[in-house]
């Protein structure tokens, strides 16, 4: 039973994101329909195959080692910090990123990355017959994060048309770096953060494709290139020192949110309580939410905590969800997990679009940004979208 439910909840939330689109008749259903079966595909294989659940494993236990190299440095500097029987969320979530985000810049500094996005992304356009440039963007975004994959394709985006921008703001809702990635192993289950990596990447080309679809001639479908970090002209060892007070930077930033977020949503519930003792921030994004939690093939219970969870990402970010459940996640089921780590493995969420509409004001002219800032109700349908239909495709085959 839970799993026709879960069926039938992918096929609405796919009917969802047809009956939002800007313009039905444009959607390019050929496009559309290979990327839905490689999604389907690319579910089944990581988590139902041997292999797939292999290169998962073997994922996972690289990140892991990458941190536990992280954690060396954070112990010289900060020993009563990291030999303690459990380290506080900065520690062991924000902290690595010290290292990692400076690793992913050096990879990007030599022009690996932009390699493995050019050869990638090309591959992706030719299986699923898209746009050329909007799949290098869906790779692009994974390996280099907002607002870095928007600086590095900013030549791209100040040619392409104004309605192209808009798609590419839409798949913008649902990046991830690979650089934070690593902190979101620390807390959600890392074999179902690494799922929801690839599975994000197909789904926000499509969704973006159909809600906001774009006729792009032949003589438009060209890629000029993915540059690699902007600052690669300077000395190595300059841009390193940039590359590290940026990741200083995202420490920061993460952390202060992460306390702001929680205190006002407290503050929210202290409010609430004063009219009613009974009605909550959590409660009422539950109710909105449960619809779509119960969707994803759950028992009535967990998908109400699920909705709980849904509503409370949006409105704040993924790692305000993730410090709430990760002391849950053990006494959770299995596909309960797997639906929930998935849903929150995303960048989609209100506090996403501002940072989006600074990042494309500094890049593309005032008719582009105007017709981005007009849709950024798609951009948030994008968002969710994305996140519910991937959150079902993964659950799926976990149960």
């Amino acid at each position: 039973m839970f799993i026709a439910i879960n069926v039938v909840g992918l096929v609405i939330f796919f009917g969802l994101a047809v009956l939002l689109s800007k313009d039905r008749k444009a959607i390019n259903k050929k496009s559309v329909a290979r990327l839905l079966i490689l999604n389907l595909f690319v579910g089944w294989f990581l988590t139902s195959f041997p292999i797939g659940r292999e290169i998962i494993v073997i994922a996972a236990a690289a990140f892991t080692s990458v941190i536990s190299i992280a954690y060396e440095g954070i112990a010289f500097a900060l020993p009563n910090w990291v030999n303690v029987p459990q380290m506080n969320f900065i520690t062991a979530a924000l902290l690595p990123l010290l290292m990692v985000v400076p690793f992913f810049d050096i990879l990007n500094y030599f022009g690996i990355m932009p390699f493995i996005i050019k050869w990638v992304g090309r591959a992706l356009s030719f299986v699923t017959q898209s746009p050329k440039f909007e799949s290098l963007f869906s790779v692009a975004m994974v390996v280099l994060g907002n607002p870095e994959v928007q600086a590095a394709t900013a030549t791209q985006l100040k040619q392409i048309s104004t309605q192209r921008c808009v798609t590419v703001a839409l798949m913008s809702m649902s990046c991830v770096s690979a650089a934070i990635i690593s902190s979101y192993t620390q807390m959600m289950p890392a074999e179902f953060v690494l799922t929801a990596v690839p599975l994000n990447v197909i789904n926000a080309l499509m969704v973006a494709q159909i809600l906001y679809p774009v006729q792009i001639s032949a003589e438009e479908d060209e890629v000029t290139s993915v540059d690699s970090n902007a600052e690669k002209k300077l000395p190595f060892f300059t841009f390193l020192g940039n590359s590290i007070i940026g990741a200083g930077k995202l420490v920061f930033i993460v952390t202060v949110m992460v306390v702001a977020f929680i205190a006002l949503a407290k503050l929210t519930d202290a409010a609430l309580a004063m009219i009613n003792p009974a009605v909550s921030l959590e409660s009422i994004l539950g109710l909105i939410m449960f619809p779509f939690a119960w969707l994803m093939g759950l028992e009535t219970g967990e998908a109400f905590q699920l909705a709980q969870f849904m509503g409370t990402k949006l409105v704040t970010n993924e790692f305000v969800v993730m410090v709430q459940a990760q002391d849950l996640m053990p006494t959770f089921s299995r596909h309960m997990q797997c639906v929930l780590t998935v849903f929150v493995t995303s960048f989609a969420n209100l506090g996403t679009v501002g940072i989006l509409l600074g990042t494309f004001n500094g890049i593309v002219d005032k008719d582009k940004n105007e017709l981005i800032s007009l849709n950024v109700k798609y951009m948030i349908l994008s968002g969710i979208i994305v996140s519910l239909i991937s959150a079902g495709i993964a659950g799926l085959f976990i149960w």
